[in-house]
């Protein structure tokens, strides 16, 4: 009776996959699950931007210029008492005496704010065209600063949300395409081994001896100042991957010589599988997980790159935006942008949230992965 109990009638429970224990061991980490929920936020703020954004990424009136606007509080009752919907109070300029400086003043007038308000036309995920925004007052003159306004009057907030599809895409894909030519290049050095191993660890071992920094700065400024800025993009985004593949071919190789040996590997070798299959089909597919965890944990440091090199006026450019160009621009008040427009400094802070989101999502996929960490 008792074995019969204990055992629930012969049934035996199902094993489980190492991804499911993996998943499971994840989700009992509370900070790679609070990593997990903002990095879900913020490519979810990216894939949106158009939406959630009240203007496009340059809009901005030549008629009343509204250099660095301080944020405006969106208020829900007048002086009254009444409660008349979201609206915000029009500002205007005037001449402090004392500091013979332009300040934004508040007047009575009241710009009521609209959701789902009309705006700038654009295309929602690229491809279905159309102009309604999650807010806005629908006047050029009077706005919603919700994050303050860059040095040409430029709604912050918006310029941020558009930003992130640059910051973000730029990251992950640079990281992908250099573990993609890294593990290609590792595999063929394991496999074949001798003058082709030889070889390919030459080329590494030259591009770790230059710093990635001058070597990113060199191969930009090969291409002409007046390269289409879109082009630009491209171009650090191959710059990023080329500089970053020696490190994963190394890795790589460690782990296949190894590999190589195993029986399988041998056997497939005996039924005269071809190279490709045995190298992409047998000897790449056990370091999924190594893969995994290291993706995550050089992502943000491509981030942190790309965030870089758009700060030192190389990377994207007018009329695109990064968070790090849009930090740029925090220079150009010196000291005054930390006390008198301390809001230029805010894409920092969504640099510095992004890295710290995938650091915790990457610890927490190592320790998942880790047979010794498993609770």
């Amino acid at each position: 009776m008792t074995v019969a109990t204990t055992q629930k009638q012969g049934v035996t429970p199902k094993a489980q996959t190492q991804w499911q224990v993996a998943w499971k061991q994840f989700r009992k980490n509370p900070l790679a699950r609070a990593g997990l929920l903002g990095l879900a936020l913020l490519y979810f703020m990216a894939l949106f931007a158009p939406f959630l954004a009240q203007d496009s990424l340059n809009n901005y009136s030549t008629e009343t210029l509204t250099p660095y606007h301080p944020p405006t509080a969106i208020h829900w009752r007048d002086p009254a008492g009444e409660v008349k919907g979201p609206f915000v109070y029009k500002y205007t300029q005037q001449l402090d005496m004392t500091t013979f400086e332009n300040k934004y003043v508040a007047t009575p007038e009241k710009c009521p704010v609209n959701f789902l308000a009309r705006g700038d036309s654009y295309k929602l995920l690229g491809v279905i065209p159309m102009s309604t925004h999650l807010f806005g007052t629908g006047r050029s003159d009077c706005k919603v600063y919700l994050l303050g306004a860059d040095n040409l009057g430029r709604d912050l907030y918006t310029r941020i949300m558009y930003a992130a599809q640059i910051s973000l895409t730029i990251g992950i894909a640079a990281v992908f395409i250099s573990y993609l030519i890294g593990a290609v290049m590792g595999s063929l050095a394991a496999y074949f081994g001798g003058w082709v191993d030889n070889l390919i660890m030459r080329i590494v071992e030259v591009l770790a001896s230059i710093p990635d920094l001058f070597l990113i700065i060199m191969l930009v400024s090969i291409f002409p100042a007046n390269v289409n800025p879109l082009l630009r993009l491209y171009i650090v985004l191959g710059v990023l991957a080329f500089i970053n593949w020696g490190g994963v071919a190394r890795l790589v190789r460690a782990q296949l010589l190894s590999v190589r040996e195993q029986d399988y590997v041998m056997a497939a070798n005996a039924l005269g599988a071809s190279t490709p299959r045995i190298m992409f089909q047998h000897m790449l597919p056990s370091m999924t997980t190594l893969f995994i965890v290291n993706l995550s944990i050089a992502i943000p440091g491509s981030i942190l790159t790309e965030s870089g090199l758009s700060f030192l006026g190389i990377g994207a450019v007018e009329p695109y935006a990064s968070w790090g160009s849009l930090l740029n621009k925090a220079q150009e008040g010196g000291f005054s942008s930390f006390t008198s427009r301390p809001w230029v400094l805010i894409p920092g802070f969504f640099i510095v949230f992004t890295v710290m989101c995938w650091q915790l999502v990457g610890d927490g996929l190592r320790d998942a992965f880790d047979p010794r960490k498993r609770k």
